[in-house]
């Protein structure tokens, strides 16, 4: 009979960082606790899983790839993950938190397939899922690798949670770091833009160098980031406005469903060129949402528009982002 999840070290297995604490770990889960997160999510966890929060709930992992026999959209010999979601909803990196495995299945697209237990390094573009197709809701899922840049193709890691936890080995191992932050470097200077953002940026009269200030944005964002995900974060900010900007210069827009609705093709799925691979809606909505609170979008005869002085702001910063580029 199997020791686990006793006969794991948890001070080798768990890096208790205070992001790791913030975001990701929570108390040990009461059964009240486990039976609601089930009767939310539809699926009874795995009790090997349930057993090994209880010791230790949720959290960024030290040993983070866990070897394949075919490619990911992460490597070709492997997949990886960052942590294991807590159960619980009081964590954003919980079952039922903020970024959540419903948040994963609603927001992102994922395929409703059971439980997303873990997330990635890649942001949301690809998660790891407790797979309940074969056994159903009440039986003991497999542990598989869901790839959104890949179609939401489906890989099988392992039969079960323990098997999975078991596989799981050093980064060092597979360190390919510096080979991907190439790829998103090539991706960024010298990538094709999308066949819907190179006529946006053709012409542009507002601010000629458009198609230079948004290569050097993004690789002002990929010096900062180590990839090309656009987040929350400032870079990422002038990039959704500068989007926003080229697409109004020659489309009217009246709500922010239809921009939203038309976001996705020019960098998020740009194709093999200049692209993300992918997005989270959330952060494109909270975007336009605080641009509206803050008065950057304005409701004009015109439509939705960057207000005057934002776009005096925006210039500025891009044209600081070309000067250091080209230093």
């Amino acid at each position: 009979m199997s020791a686990f999840p006793h006969d794991i070290d948890l001070n080798a297995f768990w890096d208790d960082c205070e992001y790791a604490l913030k975001a990701y770990v929570d108390a040990s889960p009461s059964d009240a606790c486990i039976a609601e997160v089930e009767a939310q999510l539809g699926y009874r966890l795995p009790a090997s899983y349930v057993a090994f929060m209880r010791r230790h709930n949720g959290g960024l992992a030290r040993n983070t790839c866990f070897p394949t026999d075919e490619s990911t959209s992460w490597a070709e010999d492997h997949a990886a993950i960052s942590g294991f979601l807590s159960i619980g909803r009081q964590k954003m990196n919980s079952l039922c938190g903020e970024l959540g495995s419903r948040f994963m299945i609603e927001e992102w697209g994922y395929p409703d397939i059971g439980v997303y237990i873990c997330d990635t390094p890649s942001a949301g573009h690809d998660m790891v899922a407790l797979d309940y197709r074969a056994c159903g809701p009440h039986g003991e899922p497999q542990v598989v690798h869901v790839d959104q840049e890949g179609d939401y193709r489906i890989t099988v890691l392992a039969r079960n949670f323990e098997t999975f936890v078991r596989g799981l080995v050093n980064e060092e191992v597979y360190d390919r770091s510096e080979e991907l932050f190439e790829d998103d470097l090539f991706r960024v200077t010298e990538g094709a833009f999308s066949d819907m953002l190179a006529p946006l940026l053709t012409d542009f009269a507002p601010f000629p160098r458009i198609g230079e200030a948004v290569r050097a944005v993004s690789l002002r964002l990929l010096q900062e980031k180590r990839c090309f995900a656009l987040h929350a974060d400032p870079s990422s900010y002038l990039l959704y406005d500068v989007q926003f900007w080229v697409y109004q210069h020659r489309h009217r827009l009246d709500s922010r469903q239809q921009y939203l609705d038309a976001y996705s093709p020019m960098i998020a799925f740009g194709g093999r060129g200049f692209s993300t691979g992918g997005y989270a809606p959330g952060f494109i909505e909270d975007w336009f949402n605080a641009r509206m609170e803050a008065g950057a979008l304005i409701d004009t005869d015109q439509g939705i528009v960057l207000s005057e002085a934002h776009t005096a702001q925006m210039i500025e910063q891009l044209q600081r982002a070309c000067e250091a580029a080209a230093e």
